[in-house]
């Protein structure tokens, strides 16, 4: 699957990152783009919020399915020391 260029008319600031980032750590559900506009105390575009949405999922923080949005990432170094040492099947 090819991925196009696509234009981006305006970059996040970390504020709005940050903000994104902790709504999604803080909720324990799936979200989707909506949800996620509706929650955040100021306004985002949706082109803003896809670029942010991109780089958490780049970053492995996220996952982006069809029903929507959830956050994974754990910090955890016993988890991180149980992947490197595990055997995989």
């Amino acid at each position: 699957m090819q991925k196009t260029e696509t234009k981006i008319i305006h970059y996040p600031n970390l504020k709005t990152v940050l903000s994104v980032e902790n709504l999604l750590k803080d909720s324990n559900q799936i979200m989707t783009r909506e949800d996620i506009k509706k929650r955040l105390s100021n306004k985002i575009m949706h082109q803003t919020l896809n670029v942010i949405l991109e780089y958490l999922k780049d970053s492995g923080k996220i996952i982006d399915g069809r029903k929507g949005i959830l956050w994974v990432y754990n910090p955890s170094s016993k988890l991180d020391k149980a992947v490197k040492d595990g055997i995989e099947l």
